[in-house]
């Protein structure tokens, strides 16, 4: 390994290079894990306490003298076992998983927090970018709510919890909504930054064309901005995680951030951990899925798409890409018999998207 290279401004790794070093940090982190947590571990004594669970009706005299007796033992006792009050161990929060599947029902808390924010996605982008069209293209729209639309970023989302209560209730509309607008007030922003980005050869090539301007929206503005949103849209979309916990706290009917909360007030800080890891995960997946629907959506920033078969691949892509989320939608929307048209409608997409892959990589290959 070239060690100097690993110093270099940014210095390109090769794939060997990244493999190591991200196994390497890794280790590095739940060593430092594991040490920071016997840290701040304490040393609990094991003993047989003589204070009742039930103290209702005994003397204040009794109850002092048992709590002597009870001191006594503490202090004699010959036997500990380690506690981790603050930060439990990987370890720990490894084996939590089983019990979290086990005893408080993951598999529901996980598809009901995936479908509000699935939700909350939709209607932030449905509405984000129409009126972040209009302001960005109309010097009307522009001159009317540019400024109100970038105060909106300094708006403190938590604090107004009790206006979506008036609004919407307690439901699930409004903890869609208020996931929905956590994501609006900074994704118009961006929308309008996104049109001011395109390019001006482009806009004097379709003027010289002749296009009017429906034309240039279509056939510039549109695929420009598009392009480089559908980054800023999978970037942005992971702050609506952020604000699981709040949303869900509010008339709780289940969901990881509801459970997070819950398993805090318990004491269970094994379980927390392993909730956020779960919600690290999610995101994982969430931010893979949102790039490849990227390029499938955007196939020219990723493939030479001139070739009949890349074009081909791509189709065969578009279909599987299709077909997994209507499947994922009504898995994460309805149970039973819908559910599982679901899981077989995700198997073909992922089918679908496979063999496309397969075609576009032979056609490289061959290439």
């Amino acid at each position: 390994m070239d060690f100097k290279s690993l110093f270099k401004l940014r210095g390109e790794l090769s794939n060997p290079q990244q493999i190591v070093l991200g196994i390497l940090g890794l280790v590095l982190i739940l060593v430092f894990w594991e040490v920071m947590a016997n840290v701040k571990a304490v040393q609990e004594p094991l003993y047989d306490s003589v204070i009742p669970s039930r103290v209702e009706g005994m003397s204040k005299s009794t109850l002092d003298s048992l709590q002597k007796i009870d001191d006594a033992l503490r202090a004699n006792a010959t036997k500990f076992e380690k506690k981790y009050p603050i930060l439990p161990p990987p370890l720990q929060v490894a084996t939590s998983f089983t019990d979290l599947f086990q005893n408080d029902n993951i598999k529901f808390h996980t598809k009901r927090s995936v479908w509000l924010n699935l939700r909350g996605y939709f209607w932030a982008i449905l509405v984000s970018i129409p009126i972040g069209l209009l302001v960005g293209l109309l010097p009307i729209f522009r001159g009317l709510f540019n400024r109100p639309i970038d105060a909106t970023r300094f708006l403190p989302l938590t604090a107004l919890t009790g206006l979506f209560i008036t609004w919407y209730g307690t439901g699930d509309e409004m903890k869609v909504a208020f996931l929905a607008v956590g994501i609006i007030v900074y994704l118009l922003p961006v929308v309008v930054q996104r049109i001011f980005e395109v390019e001006d050869v482009h806009l004097k090539t379709v003027f010289t064309l002749g296009a009017n301007a429906w034309q240039t929206i279509r056939t510039v503005y549109i695929p420009a901005v598009f392009s480089k949103l559908s980054d800023d849209i999978r970037v942005l979309t992971a702050i609506s995680w952020t604000y699981i916990i709040i949303a869900e706290l509010l008339n709780q009917k289940g969901g990881l951030g509801a459970l997070i909360y819950l398993k805090a007030r318990q004491g269970y800080l094994d379980k927390v951990f392993a909730l956020l890891i779960i919600i690290i995960i999610i995101g994982i997946i969430q931010d893979r899925l949102f790039l490849y629907l990227d390029k499938v959506l955007f196939p020219y920033k990723y493939y030479k798409v001139n070739a009949g078969t890349v074009k081909r691949g791509v189709e065969t892509i578009r279909y599987g890409v299709f077909a997994f989320l209507v499947g994922l939608i009504m898995l994460l929307a309805y149970d039973g018999d819908a559910a599982l048209i679901g899981q077989l409608l995700c198997l073909i997409g992922i089918g679908f998207a496979g063999y496309g892959e397969f075609i576009i990589n032979r056609k490289s290959k061959e290439a």
